[in-house]
């Protein structure tokens, strides 16, 4: 199962107004499961910045497997080995909210990369598309995760 274009397009037009009912103007990028670009798309007003930022955002969700978010931990307790492993790809790896992987019967399809509003705003618009269109957005805790069950929602 392959992410189409449509699906991006479908996604990047949910996620814009999702932004634009939060008063926020994104950038906004879907990448496949091996993290190549899809569509990334910047509206009026956003800053410079936020397309590469979206961009590394749904990379690091799809070649990660896992929310951006979930890295957060990981990246903490181990920086350096952590800060290699962000220059080994095409784009930096990030720890933060705004990048959910793209997920469905199972399947990581890609990545969903959001920025222009604070982390939470991005995080939020993120979760709000991808459920609504129908996404999982329940991922397995990685090996060793500090807290037993943790099971992390994208």
């Amino acid at each position: 199962m392959k992410l189409t274009l449509a699906e991006a397009e479908q996604i990047v037009d949910a996620a814009m107004k999702g932004g634009q009912s939060i008063g926020k103007a994104f950038s906004i990028a879907v990448v496949d499961a091996g993290g190549f670009p899809l569509l990334v798309k910047r509206s009026d007003g956003a800053r410079p910045l936020t397309p590469s930022i979206a961009l590394a955002k749904a990379y690091t969700a799809a070649v990660m497997e896992r929310p951006t978010r979930m890295l957060h931990d990981w990246a903490n307790s181990n920086p350096g080995f952590f800060a290699q492993l962000s220059t080994m790809g095409t784009h930096p790896i990030v720890a933060t909210e705004g990048g959910v992987t793209i997920k469905r019967d199972g399947e990581i399809l890609g990545g969903l990369g959001i920025s222009g509003g604070t982390a939470a705003e991005d995080q939020q618009v993120c979760d709000e598309v991808l459920g609504a269109l129908g996404y999982q957005l329940e991922f397995p805790a990685w090996a060793g995760a500090k807290q037993a069950g943790e099971a992390n929602r994208g």
